[in-house]
């Protein structure tokens, strides 16, 4: 469980690949993660924007103006394991990769990179987690979920995405609903393959 409350119950968060451009994740994890009402810091990074709705973006992670307890990566396959380094490397202690499509190796090396810092990583091709008492929406699930004591965890986001479609039909909530992706790290809350 080392490190789960980084991504359970973050004080900052930080999306990297934060982006304008509609239908990108970057774009839906941001737009989620302000709409859900986090009282916490946000920090959109990206290279080419000085600006996203209003809000500085930071252009590095090493430019932050604090390690992220929380980062959220919406970037390329090929640079999530140079992220994973940087974000350990600064301090943050948990991730989600929403990005899809890591191969065999690539995966192995975001391991690799997260494996000194016992950087906590959910996905890769995870649609994120949202702890709704928090007002935390971490995802890029198509709504959001109302506060409750139900937590929700599945493999597919897919099926996370029907569960709150039935729950907001029915007025149920959710203390936590998490997508685990691959599961290339945590599998089930509190168990890791690092």
């Amino acid at each position: 469980i080392r490190h789960l409350d980084a991504l359970l119950a973050p004080a900052t968060v930080a999306v990297i690949g934060a982006s304008p451009r509609p239908g990108s994740v970057g774009a839906m994890a941001w737009r989620r993660l302000r709409e859900g009402g986090f009282g916490g810091p946000l920090y959109p990074v990206n290279l080419r924007h000085a600006q996203l709705d209003g809000a500085k973006v930071w252009r590095r992670v090493a430019d932050l103006p604090q390690a992220p307890s929380l980062a959220l990566i919406c970037t390329p396959a090929a640079t999530v394991p140079g992220l994973v380094r940087q974000l350990g490397q600064r301090g943050t202690r948990a991730a989600i990769v929403l990005t899809r499509g890591l191969d065999a190796a690539t995966r192995q090396a975001m391991l690799d990179a997260a494996r000194p810092y016992t950087l906590r990583i959910l996905g890769p091709g995870s649609t994120g987690l949202l702890v709704p008492h928090l007002g935390l929406d971490a995802s890029t699930a198509p709504i959001g979920a109302r506060p409750g004591d139900i937590a929700f965890v599945s493999q597919s986001g897919a099926l996370v995405a029907a569960m709150l479609d039935w729950a907001d039909a029915r007025g149920v909530g959710f203390s936590h609903v998490v997508s685990l992706g691959d599961s290339a790290d945590v599998d089930k809350i509190g168990r890791a393959h690092v």
